[in-house]
């Protein structure tokens, strides 16, 4: 286990240090030699700002690449990165401290060894490429002795945390304890009582019932925090009829598309190419013959039929087997035939009669493209200068009143979706905005454009009484109904767990057999599988649901098998969780014994001065 983790430790350090070199492109080269360099310090290790922003630059790539959408300062403030990536470089100068401390470092021939590894300083030939080296570096602002030294520092941390890591294999009966309880099974009987089970009628609630349930759940009926936010829009469907396509321009796409509006017959087809027709003709008196089966031949040549499916083509583009294969039946293997890699059997798995279009037919659809593609590009006209008349100072008021925008408000939090709030361009631009941000023209993604301004944000507060009345209501007659059922249920569970049975009572239970503790079973309350895992065989349990309530028997405990391979699978996750948890804990209680003993200083000046670099 302890060669595992030096070697994924190793894997780290090469992949952080040529991101390093490499990772630069997203956001253009960060550097500060000619400003604030000290970000802080641990002990007498020094954090500069330049791997600050590179550590803060990789991690805002990384989402950039899960996302797919650029990310801002703002973004990465607002979602913790920077605070991840300040993390991290306390953590790497907390043990560049302790490798300093105890005088642990690596050799010059090591240090060349490793650089002989990295993939991005080789040649064509595969070897250390010295001029390659230099390339790299110098494009990522680096000298050499600064990277040599960020890669000695990083192989230092790299033994001292595979000592911390090593070591951390478990007893068996840490494994076997865990074992035991993950792999133990139940098998239990459940029942529900629903509203038409009540034996008894619910109590009419008055005004100060209401009032005081109200008042007692007031976090069901209290809005979050929203921003009152007003925006001006305009997307091609808002102007679509104001825009016309004159007959020439729908003759002309319909000429221009003609291929697609005629379509002539094809065929879905596959082909297995052999090395010379002998193999093809071989092949194909197997098959004829009941031998085997196209699916074996291919299955035999190590391909797969997706290797081999050609798609839906016409008669031409096969070319001198064009002629055979369509005349093929479905399902039937013709061949050999001539491809132009060699000899082939074709197999038929369908025919696409021929697809003929009018020009009549194709108009509406050509004439709602054309138009949808021409408000597009009359929305795109407008977006240079509308953005100039709002930094000239014209409000979304003004817009709306002289442009064909539309001006509206809304009351957004993060569930909005309706509207304009159902665009992801929009929902992320009322996520970051602030009140001292003014506002621009942006793309919704569709071919429209949008700007908003932030109003006024609005705590969370509660409805009045008044408005909710109806859900308040519901919500008491709901509580009043699942006690009832509750009150019934329990007497139910004492006369099955005295020996009467579901059916006996008017019950129709329902019966699992062999869940562990983390079976997903559809239909099965959330409630009932915790609650099965503290009865005794025999025993009985009732639970609330939403007006209903549940009534729970325990029929049998199985103990987990340690014999199958399920159970030696299971014991090999759980050993490997725990013990990369126990190496987790280690690592940390490490780096912070460390941080505690050394003192940990950060320029948060020098914090902010990054930051800005970004914007």
């Amino acid at each position: 286990m302890a060669r595992g983790k030096s070697s994924i430790t190793k894997t780290l350090v090469w992949g952080l240090l040529i991101l390093v070199v490499m990772g630069f492109g997203a956001f253009g080269t960060v550097s500060f030699s000619g400003g604030v360099r000290g970000l802080g310090d641990v002990g007498q290790t020094e954090i500069t700002s330049d791997a600050y922003a590179r550590t803060l630059q990789n991690e805002m790539q990384a989402l950039q690449a899960q996302t797919g959408q650029p990310v801002t300062m703002a973004q990465a403030q607002q979602w913790g990165v920077t605070d991840r990536a300040l993390a991290q470089v306390v953590t790497s100068a907390a043990l560049d401290e302790e490798a300093r401390r105890i005088g642990l470092s690596v050799g010059d021939a090591q240090v060349a060894e490793e650089l002989a590894a990295i993939s991005a300083f080789q040649g064509p030939d595969g070897s250390f490429s010295r001029d390659g080296y230099a390339m790299a570096l110098r494009n990522a602002g680096l000298s050499e002795a600064e990277f040599e030294e960020d890669l000695r520092r990083e192989s230092a941390r790299s033994l001292l945390t595979g000592a911390i890591l090593s070591g951390t294999a478990l007893p068996d009966t840490y494994v076997d304890t865990l074992l035991a309880w993950a792999g133990e099974t139940r098998n239990f009987t459940w029942a529900r009582l629903g509203r038409d089970s009540l034996t008894t009628g619910l109590p009419v609630p008055t005004e100060a019932d209401l009032q005081a349930w109200y008042e007692e759940n007031i976090d069901l009926f209290t809005l979050p925090e929203a921003k009152a936010l007003t925006y001006a829009w305009i997307t091609p469907d808002m102007i679509l009829d104001t825009v016309e396509v004159d007959e020439d321009t729908l003759r002309a796409a319909y000429e221009e598309r003609i291929a697609e509006y005629n379509l002539p017959e094809r065929r879905l087809v596959e082909r297995l190419v052999f090395g010379n027709e002998a193999e093809a003709q071989a092949a194909l008196d197997r098959i004829t013959a009941g031998e085997t089966d196209f699916e074996t031949v291919v299955d035999e040549r190590g391909l797969a039929l997706s290797d081999i499916d050609l798609g839906d083509l016409p008669e031409g583009a096969l070319d001198e087997a064009g002629a055979a294969v369509f005349a093929a039946e479905v399902g039937q293997v013709v061949g050999p035939l001539p491809s132009d890699l060699g000899p082939a059997l074709y197999r038929v798995n369908g025919v696409l009669e021929a697809q003929e279009t009018p020009y009549e037919d194709a108009v509406p659809q050509l004439r709602d493209e054309l138009a949808l593609d021409r408000a597009r590009r009359v929305i795109a006209g407008m977006a240079q200068s509308l953005d100039d008349e709002l930094a000239g100072g014209a409000t979304l008021e003004d817009l709306a009143e002289e442009t064909e925008l539309d001006l509206g408000q809304i009351d957004w939090t993060e569930a909005s979706d309706s509207g304009i709030a159902g665009y992801d361009a929009f929902r992320e631009a009322a996520a970051a905005i602030t009140a001292e941000d003014y506002p621009e023209i942006r793309d919704l993604g569709d071919g429209g454009i949008f700007a908003l301004r932030l109003d006024e944000i609005r705590p969370p507060a509660p409805q009045p009484f008044d408005a909710v009345r109806d859900q308040v209501g519901q919500g008491y007659d709901a509580e009043q109904a699942t006690e009832a059922l509750l009150a019934q249920a329990r007497t139910l569970a004492d006369r099955i767990a005295a020996g009467e049975s579901f059916a006996d009572l008017g019950l129709e239970p329902v019966t699992e057999e062999g869940l562990t503790r983390d079976a997903r079973i559809e239909g099965l309350p959330d409630a009932l599988l915790p609650e099965a895992f503290t009865l005794e065989p025999g025993t009985t349990a009732t639970l609330p649901g939403d007006g209903s309530a549940l009534i729970l028997r325990l029929d049998a405990v199985t103990p987990v098998d340690r014999t199958t391979p399920e159970a030696e699978a299971l014991a090999g996750l759980l050993r490997d969780r725990a013990a990369s948890a126990v190496a987790n804990d280690l690592y940390r209680a490490f780096t912070t014994d460390i941080q505690n003993r050394a003192g940990v200083r950060i320029d948060q000046q020098a914090v902010t001065a990054v930051h800005t670099s970004f914007q």
